[in-house]
């Protein structure tokens, strides 16, 4: 007589899937991780643009005053103010940081003035600002 058995004694097709599903899977996340490497996407991620704010008091006749107000600090030297006239001063710190500010002479209301960050390979640019 044969005891009632509720649990299968043969399972030898479950482990060749587990297998081949794990195979799969490291394949995957192994082509990932080199094709970052070789496309060099990894390079791109850490140069991104920095993220600050800053702030517009045009007084009225030609003079427009740039203020830093929040966010990252910047290094002067990668930083350009780009106006369609008048002429930019220069930032008298290093590091420009919040509350740090400068003047753009000859500006009328009607004028555009970009706040621009270089990276310091100068591979990228990006607009942080614009008024």
């Amino acid at each position: 007589m044969n005891p009632i058995t509720y649990f299968r004694d043969d399972e030898s097709g479950v482990s060749p899937v587990i297998g081949v599903i794990l195979m799969v899977a490291i394949t995957v996340i192994l082509a990932a991780v080199i094709a970052t490497f070789v496309l060099g996407l990894g390079e791109q991620i850490s140069d991104t643009a920095p993220s600050a704010t800053f702030t517009y008091d045009h007084d009225g006749s030609n003079t427009l005053t740039i203020t830093h107000s929040g966010g990252q600090s910047l290094q002067s030297a990668n930083i350009d103010i780009k106006a369609s006239a008048g002429s930019p001063g220069t930032w008298t710190a290093s590091e420009i940081s919040a509350g740090d500010s400068i003047d753009v002479t000859g500006i009328s209301s009607s004028d555009t003035v970009q706040v621009i960050w270089n990276s310091p390979d100068g591979d990228q640019t990006a607009i942080l600002s614009e008024w």
